[in-house]
Parts: C-alpha cells; sequence; structure tokens
C-alpha cells in the first residue's frame, strides 16, 4: 500500500505533476473522498492547529494533557520524520503497519470508486479521519498540513482552532506577507467555534477576529508565561491559562519558545474541556512531552542537536536556544535546505559568523537545493572558505562533521526536517 501511496502527487516532496493544484487550490479531492468515506471526521470532535512554527509541538503537548486527563486521544501531525506511521497516532503510539495498510485500502477504495484523483496528503488525510473513526478517538488533533483555508484537513469542524504563530514561510504557496499568511491560516476558524490565538500582533487581530469565532483568548491577555527558565535537561516554567495559574512546571524540552508553546497547548485543552485542568495532572503531562526532532539532543562527547529548523524565524530560535542552553563551545553546523529556501537568510538567522565549521549537503528531497549553492552563499558572507565542505548526503555530512569536531564541541544538525528525519535514522 506504501508504494500505491507513493505512486500520487506529494507537494512536499515535489513528486510528480502538481503546479496546477497550487496555482488552483481546492477541497473537492479530499472532499469527495471523505463522502465516499462515509464523512467520518463529523464522529468525533476536533482541536485544529496552524502556525508557521511550533504546530507539532503544541500538539504532542495538547495530546499529552488530554491522555493524562483520560481522554482516548488520536493525533494527525506532518511530515514524519523517519516513517509515515509517525503522522497517525492515537494515545501517543504511531499506527501500527497492519492498521495502516487496511485504513489505506479503504482510500483506495474510494479513490476508485469515485475516479477521485488525490495527492498523497489528502489520502494521509483522509486516512487519518477514517482511522480515528474506526478506534472511536474521544477527540482528534488535527494539524493542519499547509497553510489553513485550503488544507486537506480543514474538512474536519473543528470546536477548537488554534494557530501558534504567523511569520514568513511557504511563500510560493501563501505569498509573501504576513497579512495574506494571516488570511490564509484563519481560514480553519468557523463560525461559533472558540479561537486560542497565540500570534500577538495587535495588526493581525482583525483578520482572526472577523472570522465569526465564539471566543477568542489571546496570548499574553488570556494566557502566557510567567518564569521561563533554563533547568537542567528543559525549562521550568509557571503558565497561566484563562482558568488558573500553574506554577513551577517542568517541560523537557530545550529553548525559550517552547514555553509558549506549552502555554497554547494549556490554553487549548482548558478550552476544549471548559474548565482548568489538576495542578498535579498537568505537571505529570509536561514532564512526559518529548519533540523528536525539535532542539533534540541524541548525542553527547561531542555533543549532537537535531532541530527542523526550515524557516528564518524557525533559525532564530534555534540560535537563541544554543546561546541560552548549550556551552560556548566549537560548532559545526550541517546544513541542507530545499529549494524553497534563501541561503543567505537562512545561514545568516543561523548564526553562521559563530560557526566553527560548515558542512552543507543535499536534503534526501527531490526539492533539494544543491549543497554547493548553500556552500557559495556561505562565502559570499565572508565565511572562511577553508571551514567549508561540501559533501552530497546527510551520512557523509555526520561522518564528515564527527571526523572534525573535538570532543567538547558541538554538532548542530538542520535546515529542513528531511535532513533531520535522514539524521536520526542514523543516530538513534
Amino acid at each position: 500500500m506504501l508504494r500505491w501511496l507513493d505512486g500520487h502527487v506529494n507537494r512536499e516532496t515535489g513528486a510528480g505533476p502538481g503546479r496546477d493544484r497550487i496555482a488552483n487550490p481546492t477541497r473537492d479531492r479530499i472532499h469527495s473522498l471523505l463522502e465516499l468515506l462515509g464523512s467520518p471526521q463529523i464522529e468525533y470532535p476536533a482541536i485544529h492547529l496552524t502556525g508557521t512554527n511550533g504546530k507539532t509541538s503544541t500538539a504532542r503537548m495538547v495530546v499529552e494533557l488530554l491522555d493524562a486527563l483520560g481522554a482516548s486521544t488520536g493525533a494527525y501531525t506532518s511530515p514524519h520524520l523517519e516513517r509515515v506511521n509517525e503522522r497517525l497516532s492515537f494515545r501517543g503510539e504511531p499506527i501500527a503497519d497492519d492498521d495502516l495498510a487496511e485504513v489505506l485500502r479503504a482510500v483506495a477504495l474510494a479513490e476508485q470508486a469515485g475516479a477521485v484523483d488525490p495527492s498523497y496528503f489528502e489520502i494521509l488525510t483522509a486516512a487519518a479521519f477514517e482511522w480515528f473513526a474506526n478506534v472511536a478517538v474521544d477527540i482528534a488533533v488535527v494539524e493542519v498540513g499547509l497553510g489553513g483555508t485550503w488544507d486537506a484537513t480543514n474538512e474536519i469542524d473543528a470546536r477548537i482552532a488554534v494557530i501558534t504563530n504567523v511569520a514568513i514561510d511557504h511563500v510560493e504557496y501563501l505569498g509573501p506577507t504576513r497579512e495574506g499568511i494571516a488570511e490564509e491560516k484563519a481560514g480553519i476558524i468557523k463560525p461559533g467555534a472558540t479561537l486560542v490565538l497565540g500570534e500577538v500582533d495587535p495588526e493581525l487581530a482583525p483578520i482572526f477576529e472577523r472570522r465569526g469565532a465564539a471566543r477568542i483568548v489571546r496570548r499574553h491577555a488570556d494566557f502566557g508565561v510567567g518564569r521561563n527558565e533554563l533547568a537542567v535537561g528543559g525549562r521550568l516554567i509557571d503558565l497561566k491559562s484563562p482558568g488558573r495559574e500553574y506554577p513551577g512546571i517542568f517541560l523537557p524540552l530545550h529553548g525559550a519558545h517552547q514555553a509558549d508553546n506549552a502555554a497554547i497547548a494549556l490554553a487549548t485543552a482548558e478550552m476544549f474541556l471548559g474548565e482548568p485542568l489538576d495542578a498535579d495532572i498537568v505537571a505529570r503531562a509536561f514532564a512526559n512531552v518529548t519533540s523528536p526532532g525539535r532542539l533534540e539532543v541524541v548525542r553527547r562527547q561531542p555533543l549532537v542537536l537535531l532541530d527542523g529548523a526550515h524557516n528564518v524565524a524557525g533559525a532564530e530560535a534555534l540560535r537563541s536556544a544554543l546561546a541560552e542552553a548549550f556551552a560556548d563551545a566549537p560548532r559545526t553546523l550541517v546544513v541542507g535546505l530545499l529549494r524553497e529556501k534563501e541561503p543567505h537568510e537562512m545561514l545568516a538567522a543561523l548564526g553562521l559568523d559563530d560557526a566553527a565549521a560548515l558542512i552543507t549537503c543535499r536534503a534526501p528531497s527531490p526539492r533539494a537545493l544543491d549543497a554547493t549553492t548553500i556552500a557559495k552563499a556561505a562565502l559570499e558572507m565572508g565565511f572562511d572558505p577553508e571551514r567549508v565542505e561540501v559533501v552530497d548526503s546527510v551520512e557523509e555530512a555526520i561522518g564528515a562533521a564527527m571526523l572534525g569536531v573535538p570532543d567538547d564541541g558541538q554538532i548542530v544538525i538542520t535546515g529542513s526536517l528531511y535532513v533531520v528525519g535522514a539524521a536520526r535514522a542514523l543516530l538513534t
């Protein structure tokens, strides 16, 4: 079934034709597919998340909170790091191979019966919605693939809509302005729903307000972060939700921005339940949170850290986290980018000036930017040519980095989730 799945247009990898799908976005295909499956997405309540950064981490936190409260929670996130099964989970566990094959067969039969030509992502979205109905989830936590309005996941009628933030990314799909991107993301807000708004720019607020949410809870005004301190293995934070305060929460993730994600997740869970949560349950849930490929330490001596920063805002958050949480040491950047990314901007945001060495590689994707193009950008920025190495694969990049870094040094592998996923498969 995976071979059948891979034979469809895939916007993530660039496989197959599909420029017309970018120029003429539609949800007709996913709508037809779901109707042929019996509209499984209407059988359970849902929380729908979008935003430029932090969606997956926030979704994982929401799932931990709801599961800790006894709910049977399904989650749909993207993209995956190592296996497609990661995208569909129930009670924190990825879908088993047999279950994935079974639900993909159901989608394939619907595709054949309706003469629908769905994309890779549309198929997986339909499969997730069908599987959640089959296993009778109490709640589905659904992450947008791209944007909002035209995303296949927007077929779900979610009680809670979540906007983590808005920054410039995917301009080829969403446009070059934050206002345009906000308009697209605001499309997940259904009339009468509750909106948990993590974006704090007052100039963007009217875009979200006019969507007809019954209630809007806003970061800083209704929920947020008080104390946000570095701790051994993560952060010690104080959280405020619309219903109460939760002091002294340990969050085992790196990066100050993860506290904002935690505040959004906590407000989301509280809005879904309609009441404050028990403080001990909240503390236990956050202590269990993981976020693979997001500021993830996979080796020590030398320190090897993976981060799927794939846009300027994410790269800047990575750079800040490295400065705060990790000792000053010789740092080798291993960078692979997709061709939509501007390498000068990404390298500057990652802190190229502070790096001891740069190794560029090709991301394992048809959309990869050539590694020599990344290296050329570094040289144009004045980086020492003697400290730049170009290799073809992620595996070669890891080997070169390991040979060149001292035991007290650091290797940071970043630039694309495809690069991070490949590195994670080799290092964990």
